[in-house]
């Protein structure tokens, strides 16, 4: 798999840009804050219909634009597949595949597989639980897209059921009537969370169950010294949830247990105002040797097991015989040498990939390639990405020094 043409039209930095891709290495050299990241992100969210560094659509459409478009051309195994994909500043995205208008956006999960590694992935290890939701949802809807479903749905009844609780203390004290009508309520929305959340569930511990394996393995090749790297879910309904293996078979089980917790957190929801059981207050636990990662693992081990995470992604996406697009977002920069080539020599084999650097001289000779130098222009106070440069590299050829990519740039 690869992409073989990527366009944007103001998204973030660029107003205008169209690339040619092929199956190599494709390296965008410039400056930090240049606009570099912002091509893998915009690739990224094809694959995911998210970004790594926000949380929400707007800061992706350019300043003083309504709407962002990214048109990306994707090959696999001989067949290629178009996506055209409006992100709105606000309101409803729109999406179509081979100029064909969808329903929902969701529907382009699937054509384009791609595992990003960026210097955020340091929060996988010691940032809060939600950074290991994201990062385990993504891989779900790459590798099942139709779980995007149940997951939107989950949220859609998260968001009414929280809402209800907010309220809910104050409308039982004010009269029996309402009271009854708040707890009718709760229960609709009760079996509603207990459905879609354990049809979320099961899809992440399936997922767990097939990545912790490869975990280890990764983690033990680039830490060879180091202890056992180990990953598993934490359930805030209990161990019981975390016990089961997952996939679609197991719903109905999880489902049974997360409507018998929400039964038993039902007053303590109602005096907090919060929705303290689901899928959404879940984490993924993070082990070296017998310790939890986040507190204990060194810097050195924290990158190693951030690394170990994506790679164990990038095998995974394999399994069906896919080969996942891989982008390293200025990664070489924060790794010391020996991570650096253990890195490079694990992606030697990605049919397609994609890296940034602010520095040619970061990238391991191993990555030689083709080289896109990206730079800026300025006018009115308003900068635009552009490009400055596109030439390719032999491994014979003797890279841009730091001074010389500075003078370009």
């Amino acid at each position: 798999m690869f992409v073989r043409e990527l366009a944007l039209t103001d998204y973030r930095s660029w107003d205008r840009l169209s690339l040619e891709l092929g199956p190599e290495p494709t390296i965008l050299v410039g400056r930090n804050g240049f606009g570099k990241t912002n091509v893998l992100e915009a690739l990224f969210y094809i694959a995911t219909l998210r970004s790594h560094r926000v949380a929400t659509d707007a800061p992706l459409v350019r300043s003083g634009a309504e709407v962002a478009r990214i048109v990306t051309t994707v090959h696999n195994s001989g067949r290629e597949l178009s996506v055209d994909l409006t992100i709105a500043a606000q309101g409803a995205n729109k999406a179509a595949i081979n100029t064909s208008p969808v329903r929902r956006p969701r529907e382009v999960l699937g054509i384009l597989r791609a595992v990003l590694f960026a210097p955020e992935d340091l929060a996988l290890v010691r940032g809060d639980p939600g950074e290991r939701r994201r990062f385990l949802d993504e891989i779900v809807v790459q590798l099942r897209p139709i779980a995007a479903g149940a997951k939107a749905d989950y949220e859609k009844v998260l968001r009414q059921r929280s809402a209800l609780l907010k309220t809910a203390g104050s409308a039982i004290r004010r009269s029996a009537a309402e009271a009854d009508s708040v707890m009718s309520t709760l229960d609709v929305w009760d079996a509603q969370l207990a459905q879609f959340g354990a049809e979320v569930t099961a899809e992440r511990l399936a997922v767990v169950r097939e990545l912790n394996p490869l975990v280890s393995q990764t983690y033990s090749y680039i830490a060879p010294h180091s202890r056992t790297a180990r990953i598993q879910y934490r359930s805030a309904a209990g161990p019981e949830v975390d016990a089961c293996s997952g996939g679609p078979e197991t719903v109905p089980e999880i489902r049974e247990m997360l409507a018998r917790r929400l039964v038993d957190v039902r007053a303590k929801e109602i005096d907090r105002g919060l929705c303290l059981i689901g899928p959404h207050r879940d984490d993924l636990l993070l082990t070296l040797g017998s310790e939890p990662a986040k507190g204990f693992a060194s810097h050195g081990e924290s990158w190693s097991l951030a690394l170990a995470l994506r790679l164990a992604c990038v095998d995974l996406l394999r399994v069906d015989g896919v080969e996942p697009v891989i982008m390293l977002d200025d990664v070489f920069a924060e790794l010391d040498t020996a991570r650096r080539e253990k890195l490079a020599e694990f992606t030697s084999s990605a049919e397609q990939l994609l890296i940034t650097a602010a520095v040619g001289a970061d990238i391991p000779a191993a990555a030689a390639g083709r080289r896109i130098f990206v730079g800026v222009n300025e006018e009115n106070g308003i900068r635009r990405s552009v490009i400055l440069e596109d030439r390719t590299v032999g491994d014979q050829q003797v890279h841009r020094t730091p001074a010389e990519e500075e003078s370009a740039l």
